[in-house]
């Protein structure tokens, strides 16, 4: 944990702050922008970018991975920026929640895994970095995006470890927790063999 500089009012608007961040449902704006439907009527009903790409529009779902990503590095380098470490974490944290679970849309959004990985881009380079080599091998290895999205986010916790004075160790731990619990219908269908694969509708 980092050591507490802010006040707690200050911490609280800093969450505010990360979780309308997070908030912002670029997939499903960009769907409706570029005129591809309403995500929730498309695949999986997923507000992320793997949703968006079984629309077929290949650019679209770039877009909302690069945007997904961006909003947690956002909320991290603001806060990090104008206050310090604690209120980047606590930035960090608001805005995985804010996108799983986002006030526009009933508190029913995504899965967090392109916003994990901007946050930890934003967080620690090298821990970012990591966490995207990871997803990728796991993807070129079995070529399920959930199956890669566990990979990725387990192995934070070791790259955290391995890569930094572990300041950020609380965090990963429920950062990763939260990308887990919010996969737990993916990971049932990975125990059955049903999950799609990418590029599978």
């Amino acid at each position: 944990m980092p050591f507490i500089d802010s006040t707690t009012t200050q911490l609280i608007l800093w969450a505010a702050f990360g979780y309308l961040m997070g908030s912002i449902p670029f997939g499903m704006v960009l769907a409706k922008v570029m005129g591809l439907g309403n995500l929730r009527n498309i695949g999986s009903g997923n507000i992320g970018a793997t949703n968006v790409l079984r629309t077929g529009n290949k650019t679209a779902a770039a877009l909302t991975l690069i945007l997904d990503a961006a909003k947690g590095g956002v909320a991290v380098l603001v806060a990090r920026a104008l206050a310090g470490e604690d209120a980047a974490q606590i930035a960090a944290l608001a805005a995985l929640l804010g996108h799983c679970f986002p006030v526009w849309l009933g508190f029913k959004g995504g899965k967090g895994v392109a916003t994990f990985l901007g946050i930890w881009l934003a967080l620690d380079w090298r821990v970012g970095v990591a966490c995207c080599l990871t997803w990728l091998v796991a993807a070129a290895i079995w070529r399920i995006s959930s199956l890669a999205a566990l990979a990725a986010a387990a192995m934070s916790t070791i790259w955290v470890l391995l890569l930094t004075n572990s300041v950020t160790l609380v965090l990963t731990g429920i950062l990763t927790m939260l990308v887990y619990w919010r996969h737990s219908a993916n990971i049932a269908r990975i125990k059955s063999g049903t999950e799609p694969k990418i590029g599978q509708s």
